[in-house]
């Protein structure tokens, strides 16, 4: 969607071009307020996949820390990323303090992909509300009138390319090609790859970890459950180019051949 204000002149607004669209970024959750310490865990990701994180835009949250460092300290981790080889481009969206914070460091605010960050916190419903609300049907006798329609999946049917990202929100993914190298494909459910998966999948984007990927070859860079993920550097040799299942057990991924 293009941005232009229309008392500007045309020769003016042709030497650029404004647009939203969806860009993959990772968030970094700094739950230790020691530069060094920062510094040394994301060296370790850094090195496990370099072509997937080496200079990779993240944003930095600070919302898992008890509380704010002061700016210097702030400005010290943020050193510690670019150190370990990632380029830090904003913060994550929090509260006032955040909103203060970046402007003082000039950094954007950027909203963090909710995948297995958070869900919404359940409402407290008052009594004078659960009075007012109807029965529950009886399960053997259904109400048309309160039937919920099924979620349909969002089909793709064309190939995802390198630098294309494809989301299914509230829905399956249903993907009829392949996802090249450098592409992403994400899911609030599952994940369904009719063709090679070259490149990333994310399933269960909003944190369900019933969710699973299902692949015709797997050949991913990387693959994620509800936020546990697993760079593939170097494919397992029992499983490269082979049509697979992808799930999340007692908090680790597991990969089993179809």
């Amino acid at each position: 969607m293009s941005t232009r204000p229309a008392a500007a002149p045309a020769e003016v607004l042709e030497a650029a071009d404004l647009r939203f669209g969806q860009v993959g970024i990772a968030n970094v959750r700094v739950r230790n307020a020691d530069p060094e310490a920062l510094r040394a865990s994301l060296e370790v990701r850094v090195r496990e996949a370099p072509s997937l994180f080496e200079r990779a835009p993240v944003v930095v949250d600070l919302s898992f820390l008890s509380s704010q460092p002061p700016d210097a300290e702030v400005a010290a981790l943020l050193d510690a990323v670019r150190t370990a080889g990632m380029m830090p481009v904003g913060l994550a969206y929090g509260d006032s303090a955040t909103d203060e914070l970046s402007r003082r460091l000039g950094l954007p605010l950027i909203a963090k992909f909710r995948a297995a960050y958070e869900r919404p916190e359940p409402r407290d419903v008052p009594a004078s509300e659960k009075a007012s609300e109807p029965a529950a049907s009886d399960p053997a006798t259904p109400n048309a009138s309160s039937s919920v329609a099924p979620t349909v999946a969002l089909q793709h049917r064309q190939p995802v390319r390198t630098g294309q990202q494809v989301y299914a929100q509230g829905s399956d993914l249903v993907v009829t090609g392949t996802v090249a190298n450098g592409a992403e494909v994400l899911a609030d459910g599952n994940i369904h790859i009719y063709g090679s998966l070259r490149g990333r999948a994310f399933a269960g984007a909003l944190g369900d970890t019933s969710t699973r990927i299902f692949c015709s070859e797997f050949r991913a860079e990387i693959v994620s459950i509800a936020g546990h993920y697993r760079v593939f550097e170097e494919l397992p040799k029992e499983f490269a180019g082979r049509s697979v299942q992808i799930w999340l057990d007692a908090g680790k991924l597991q990969i089993a051949a179809l």
